[in-house]
């Protein structure tokens, strides 16, 4: 009985904690600093690979993928545009008909123009001569549709006119024209009617001048000067329309923008009256 009690175990612990400088569990503002600094220990040890995380993160990757496809796929566009004189090389050529001509100026008319309209600027085929099946060269053709080429060529004796009229896309296929034509044209005399190298005004003074059975150019020269007077069309018998040549790009003269609105304004101003009237006659070359 007299024997002391033996000292419990927990408080055997505390008074080792307190020995060793750790704070006492009972004491309310040292426990409270404890979870405040392992709170802010965690937060630190949790802030740090958040921070990796964040740079991590690769943006302008995501950013940067959609912009190369938008970039392919529009060099891809582009690539298909160009292949379009592939796509005419390969198709089988096929011979200009009255039937073309017609289509092209319907088409280009039909939205501006009323029904009524559109019906004036039809041709019916007795307008047209006999359209080249490929196998012709320019001399063989017009020796075909003209037969009596001789007989007109004598008789004509008009100024600022010429019998036959000959459109075509540029100033170097005028000339290759007029030297393929050299079998049929004999002593008639040809003159150019185009743009290049050549004025407006040296022109005029020549059909104003001088007597031309033949004129051969493009449809913006001779546009020019049937609108200044210098070209009278009263006395033209034959038009023919360079169709089915293609240039080193493989593009018809109905192909270039510029090409057609010149001619379609030429044939609407002047020559579809004409073959309504039954003056001229259109070959389609």
């Amino acid at each position: 009985m007299g024997d002391a009690l033996e000292e419990p175990w927990w408080d055997r612990d505390r008074d080792r904690d307190r020995d060793r400088g750790a704070p006492d569990p009972s004491d309310d503002e040292a426990f409270e600093k404890t979870n405040e600094n392992k709170t802010a220990a965690c937060q630190d040890s949790n802030s740090k690979p958040a921070m990796k995380k964040k740079r991590k993160q690769p943006t302008e990757c995501f950013l940067s993928q959609p912009e190369e496809k938008q970039e392919s796929t529009v060099k891809a566009k582009r690539r298909k545009k160009k292949k379009i004189s592939d796509v005419l090389q390969k198709s089988a050529p096929k011979p200009g008909i009255p039937a073309d001509l017609q289509n092209l100026l319907t088409q280009h008319f039909g939205e501006n123009r009323s029904v009524i309209e559109i019906e004036e600027l039809k041709l019916s085929d007795s307008c047209f001569l006999p359209a080249n099946d490929l196998t012709h060269s320019f001399s063989s053709y017009l020796k075909e549709i003209c037969p009596k080429w001789a007989k007109l060529r004598r008789n004509h004796k008009e100024e600022k006119s010429v019998l036959m009229l000959v459109l075509c896309s540029s100033a170097l296929r005028s000339l290759e024209l007029i030297k393929s034509m050299t079998a049929f044209k004999g002593d008639c005399r040809v003159i150019k009617l185009f743009a290049k190298h050549i004025k407006i005004k040296e022109q005029m003074n020549m059909l104003e001048k001088g007597m031309f059975h033949i004129g051969v150019g493009t449809p913006g020269r001779v546009k020019a000067l049937v609108e200044q007077d210098a070209l009278c069309l009263n006395a033209t018998k034959y038009m023919i329309l360079d169709w089915n040549w293609r240039d080193q790009k493989l593009r018809r003269m109905m192909d270039i923008p510029e090409i057609k609105k010149e001619t379609i304004d030429l044939l609407e101003k002047s020559i579809i009256k004409l073959c309504r009237n039954g003056s001229v006659k259109l070959g389609l070359f």
